[in-house]
């Protein structure tokens, strides 16, 4: 697998984008904020994280997708110490990143890479997508929202 920036001439791997968030139109509010960075193996784009600054010192991964045949597989993993990477590599002193209260692997994953759970936005969900979001037989209402320290 290779991880790569976007490049101006390529286009947004919606598919993916949108099966972590669901709204098209904040997808492409985050995407024109901060940089989209994209997984290929043999050619095919596998997965995807999009990171935004959020201040001088934090960035925020907003979005990371892996395609769903890859999905237990690693890469998801390799897509988060990746961001964490470059967000090192720019200079960053945390990254955050949000997800909901019922995605359950996520949250796994987040805190298995090290990231500590530093809040919760109550009605998050709710307040800002127009659909009842369902994950593992959950409604999604609240983003619980990490936060790792970069080690310098």
């Amino acid at each position: 697998m290779e991880i790569r920036s976007l490049h101006s001439n390529d286009k947004p791997p919606f598919d993916l984008l949108l099966m972590a968030d669901p709204s098209r139109e904040l997808v492409e509010e985050y995407i024109a904020e901060g940089e989209c960075y994209i997984a290929e193996e043999n050619g095919e784009v596998i997965g995807v994280f999009v990171i935004v600054p959020l201040t001088e010192e934090v960035v925020e991964i907003k979005n990371i997708a892996v395609h769903e045949d890859k999905q237990g597989k690693g890469f998801g993993k390799k897509l988060v110490q990746e961001a964490i990477d470059v967000a090192k590599r720019q200079g960053y002193e945390a990254v955050e990143i949000g997800t909901g209260n019922s995605s359950i692997g996520q949250l796994a994953l987040y805190q298995k890479c090290g990231f500590r759970i530093e809040g919760i936005i109550k009605d998050f969900f709710v307040e800002h997508y127009d659909e009842i979001i369902m994950e593992n037989g959950i409604q999604c209402m609240d983003m619980v929202r990490l936060r790792l320290e970069i080690q310098k």
